[in-house]
């Protein structure tokens, strides 16, 4: 740079002579100045719009809540007081019962022999008249003449005759439920010993493999006759023929008995059928 010239010129023109002055640096410094003012007065600028906008919502909220009414309605109810019920007065206590009328009786005395001076009045004994017509006690006593009845005793109550209860059971019917069920002759062993003696497996039930348990319906009626049977399940093969002609026949069961008498009686009989 000339001499007259550096005088007049600016200091970055003076650090920057010679040197590459587009690659960045020297605009940078050249518009710092321009650059802070402008970030200063943006800054400003903000922070003034800012607190403008809180004065002015502040002022507006409160102009609101000047303008706005608040009515609160209180409305008083009256509280009804729950109704005492009138006390229940206690149940009177029970008449009483009159006393029974007083038996006459004359004192027994025990006969003493002393001079006839010195019996005393209250020791003498009854006449004969009064004993004949009192009872005998301890003491003298004034009443009703005892006749010999004697009152049946008083026994609470409403008074009235119970008759003897009637048995209603209707012994005709076909019970379900009984007392003693009827039986197989020999019990279980009986009915085991029945069915390996006369149970024959179908064959059609042999070749498929059919097993299973067989719920026959039956009734045996008081003399232990078997009738009404019926299969209730089907395994297939004809398991449900063979159960209830086993059954069908069979010897007469034991019949039931209800209240001591032989009834009628329905009911279930398994019937198994198992390959060995």
């Amino acid at each position: 740079m000339e001499a007259n010239k550096i005088l007049s010129a600016d200091f970055l023109d003076i650090l920057f002579e010679g040197k590459n002055k587009e690659y960045g640096a020297y605009e940078l410094r050249k518009t710092y100045t321009k650059r802070m003012t402008v970030a200063l007065v943006t800054t400003a600028s903000v922070l003034l719009l800012f607190f403008l906008g809180s004065v002015l919502a502040n002022v507006l909220t409160k102009k609101n809540n000047d303008n706005m009414e608040v009515e609160k309605e209180v409305i008083l109810e009256e509280v009804k007081q729950p109704e005492k019920k009138p006390e229940v007065p206690p149940p009177p206590p029970p008449p009483k019962m009159p006393e029974p009328p007083k038996v006459e009786m004359a004192k027994f005395t025990p006969p003493k022999i002393v001079k006839d001076e010195e019996v005393k009045e209250d020791e003498k004994p009854p006449e004969i008249e009064k004993v004949e017509e009192a009872k005998i006690g301890v003491a003298n006593v004034e009443g009703a003449k005892d006749e010999g009845v004697v009152a049946p005793p008083v026994e609470k109550g409403t008074g009235e005759v119970v008759a003897p209860k009637v048995d209603a059971e209707d012994y005709d019917k076909t019970f379900t439920k009984v007392e003693v069920a009827a039986e197989f002759p020999g019990g279980l062993d009986g009915w085991r010993r029945y069915l390996e003696r006369n149970f024959v497996y179908p064959d059609q039930a042999q070749e498929d493999n059919i097993q299973g348990v067989i719920n026959v319906q039956m009734v045996v009626d008081k003399d232990g006759n078997i009738t009404e049977v019926k299969a209730l399940n089907d395994l297939g093969g004809g398991t449900a023929a063979e159960a209830e002609r086993v059954i069908k026949k069979g010897p007469k069961w034991k019949p039931a008995e209800q209240n001591g008498r032989k009834v009628t009686y329905r009911f279930t009989q398994k019937v198994t059928f198992a390959l060995q």
